[in-house]
């Protein structure tokens, strides 16, 4: 049976149990999660394990990321299972605080990213993540003080902003992004997936494939704005209430007019029902 990776939940042992991890000057890799696990976190994990001698998984659903109107109080909480599945690979450490223990009485120094955080993605709908998102991890990285921290590719424009955070705020961790997991039918893994509803699961990979169909269309050289307004058609036909669908310049998420200004990145959100989708594909 695997051995159960050791728990922490308060700095002061966080921090005494990274020392200890420390040891013989290992290397240390963090891979920030909110929980409810899943094959997708699992592929951090192991690209975690490749690039560092320890690893530091965090467990905290971060209320600053959510609006009054979203979905903290119901986000998919699954403790035991979490901890079987970072036991299964080998995991060395689980940090999993308290919401004060993140954010004390008196808390008052939040982050404000700009650059990709202002793009005009998810931050025109949600105003309040990035700065949410950004606390966060800048916290979990002073905190764990890693080497390296491994973040999944589908939450792509929040990849963009933690990169640029931890380069301008010199915070010595290289973010390195991992490749988007998906079932077999083609639907990013998703915590928020057991939301939908049996029909709503079988309509759900439309928005992958009408991706892939319209980067399809831009690499065989099709007019951008006729080919992305085609797909944004087709989602919406497929009965998806579409937030976005863009094709931005794959690091600066600038927008772009074709493959000549750079390397592409296509990236959606659209609710289907009462949950909301996102992902992107590079084109």
């Amino acid at each position: 049976m695997p051995r159960n990776p050791t728990v922490v939940r308060t700095v002061p042992a966080l921090r005494r149990a990274v020392d200890t991890l420390r040891a013989k000057k290992a290397t240390v890799a963090l891979v920030p999660t909110m929980g409810a696990l899943h094959d997708g976190h699992v592929s951090l994990v192991r690209l975690a394990k490749r690039r560092a001698k320890r690893v530091v998984v965090s467990i905290f659903v971060n209320p600053t990321q959510f609006a009054p109107t979203e979905d903290f109080g119901s986000y998919p909480r699954t403790w035991k299972t979490d901890v079987a599945k970072l036991a299964a690979e080998g995991v060395d450490l689980i940090w999993h605080p308290e919401v004060k223990a993140m954010y004390p009485d008196g808390f008052a120094t939040r982050i404000v990213p700009e650059g990709p955080a202002t793009a005009g993605l998810e931050d025109r709908f949600r105003p309040h993540f990035f700065g949410g998102v950004a606390t966060v991890v800048g916290k979990l990285f002073t905190q764990v003080r890693p080497d390296v921290a491994i973040f999944g590719e589908k939450d792509f424009q929040q990849l963009r902003v933690v990169t640029q955070m931890a380069a301008d705020l010199d915070l010595g961790v290289k973010v390195i992004g991992s490749k988007t997991v998906r079932e077999r039918d083609g639907l990013a893994m998703s915590s928020r997936n057991v939301y939908l509803s049996p029909e709503e699961r079988h309509a759900a990979p439309e928005l992958h494939r009408v991706m892939k169909q319209t980067a399809g269309r831009l690499r065989a050289g099709e007019d951008t704005a006729t080919a992305m307004a085609d797909g944004a058609a087709a989602i919406t036909r497929a009965g998806f209430v579409l937030d976005y669908l863009e094709v931005r310049h794959a690091a600066s998420l600038a927008p772009i007019g074709s493959l000549k200004d750079g390397p592409m990145r296509m990236l959606v959100a659209a609710r289907l029902g009462s949950t909301r989708l996102i992902d992107n594909i590079a084109v």
